[in-house]
């Protein structure tokens, strides 16, 4: 790498006191940052997430000699809140590059690659695109933005247009998966193909470790959880836009006749009401499920303490380029899934490395069939080669390697 320091200016719309920040973003900046480049993150946070966790985040990116420019994310009124947002951005990378020449611009997702494909146009500063998923798409698929609506087509229409612009223009783009770079390359109407690199949602391979957890800890927790010896299901996250309740408590009312004894826990900031109103109507015991919340150092107790970790996901074109953060999580603490096909590169890597289950649809037909597998099984996937999988998949250290190697191939010279 060049000796002499390298200005990187990194832009998210997401907050760093965000759950998503802390396992999605910090990581990987902190090992850029270990590489020699200086690294100036602006971010938009959510007043009452930065409330009470400011002090940590800021102790964080001190010790990692990153610097980090919070603003508060604008709701109101829609649409207006976020032009003003970009505008106040600008502004401001424009400032500041006049004061420290960023010799590299890196955008996560679309807003921000507004500013990116600016900075890039105007200044000649280069762009590293880090797409992160279809976001304009994913806005229609996920019934956000109503193409009836005629302000939300126009939106539409713009960043669909501006989409374009990234992909010819940035000099680099990050797509989380092969399914999606492949779609990319397949269109027809881009000028010029793009340079892409597939860096997934990577995971912290020792905070999720089995063998990193306490084990009197680990097995109060399991006991409380499930003090029979049947089965406990866990799903991990929050539950909105794509992931599909109604479906993953049918799979568990489905489960129940064969294990009537097992439970599901819900590690969710979700409201327990939003499960218990789902399972209600499909006739599940109330019994049967445990709703709580975990902060990120807990997940790990969570995951390992269940015997399958189960997610279903919205089927949408959008979903090609999608890639679970929970996925790498499970599977390195050798946990089998059971999950859907239709996104990303779910499938084909709980396929390659013999993860667990995929079921191609919903109906009680495939989630029976895939219920007497489990049982016909008898946990005979090896938790060793998961965790393996999720090491060579999504392990953080091969995720900022990448990184790094697509910083120096854009600052060489710089």
């Amino acid at each position: 790498m060049n000796t002499k320091p390298i200005n990187v200016c990194y832009l998210t719309y997401d907050g760093l006191t965000d759950p998503l920040g802390q396992s999605q973003i910090l990581p990987y900046l902190q090992g850029l940052s270990k590489a020699g480049y200086q690294i100036t993150i602006i971010s938009f946070e959510k007043p009452e997430r930065f409330e009470s966790l400011h002090l940590t985040i800021s102790a964080i990116v001190k010790a990692a000699s990153i610097t980090w420019i919070p603003f508060f994310y604008s709701k109101r009124p829609p649409v207006l809140s976020t032009v003003y947002d970009l505008l106040r951005l600008r502004f401001k990378v424009k400032a500041l590059h006049r004061q420290q020449a960023f010799q590299l611009i890196h955008c996560r997702s679309y807003l921000t690659a507004l500013i990116g494909l600016h900075m890039k146009r105007k200044m000649n500063v280069p762009f590293l695109f880090d797409m992160r998923g279809f976001w304009a798409d994913e806005r229609i698929d996920g019934g956000i933005w109503k193409l009836s609506n005629p302000v939300y087509r126009y939106i539409y229409n713009f960043f669909k247009k501006q989409e374009r612009a990234f992909f010819e223009t940035a000099d680099h783009v990050v797509s989380l998966t092969e399914s999606g770079k492949n779609e990319i390359l397949s269109w027809t109407n881009l000028k010029v193909k793009p340079s892409i690199e597939v860096i997934p949602c990577c995971v912290d391979t020792n905070l999720f470790d089995e063998k990193q957890l306490n084990k009197e800890k680990l097995q109060a927790l399991k006991h409380s959880l499930q003090p029979t010896d049947a089965p406990l299901l866990s799903y991990i996250g929050s539950i909105g836009t794509w992931y599909l309740l109604t479906e993953m408590l049918e799979f568990f009312r489905l489960f129940l006749v064969r294990y009537p004894k097992a439970n599901f826990v819900f590690v969710t900031p979700e409201p327990p009401e939003l499960v218990y109103k789902e399972s209600d109507a499909l006739g599940i015991d109330r019994e049967r499920l445990i709703i709580c919340f975990a902060n990120r150092k807990e997940v790990p107790y969570y995951i390992a303490a269940c015997t399958y970790s189960l997610f279903f996901i919205k089927q949408a074109y959008s979903k090609l380029a999608s890639s679970p953060t929970k996925q790498g999580e499970i599977m390195a603490l050798g946990k089998s899934l059971i999950c859907n096909a239709g996104v990303g590169d779910t499938a084909s890597i709980v396929e390659k490395y013999k993860a667990g289950y995929v079921l191609q649809g919903f109906s009680e037909p495939e989630m029976t069939a895939t219920i007497d597998a489990i049982v016909a099984a008898k946990d005979s996937f090896d938790p060793q080669e998961i965790r393996n999988g999720a090491i060579a998949f999504y392990g953080l250290a091969e995720g900022i390697r990448k990184y790094q190697y697509l910083y120096e191939k854009l600052t060489a010279g710089k």
